[in-house]
């Protein structure tokens, strides 16, 4: 699964982490997160991300 980063801040959305404080466990892929979930770090939402290459 790939990784994403938060293009205004450099997060990065690790699929096999997840976002625990945010309620995603781990194994969820980045396609699969809720429409409304945002950036742990600056509230981006998921339209602000890019696939890490």
């Amino acid at each position: 699964m790939k990784k994403y980063v938060c293009e205004p801040c450099g997060y990065v959305y690790d699929p096999e982490v997840g976002d625990p404080d945010g309620g995603i466990a781990p194994g969820t892929a980045f396609e699969d997160l809720p429409e409304d979930w945002m950036c742990p770090l600056c509230g981006a939402g998921k339209d602000m991300f890019a696939a890490e290459e």
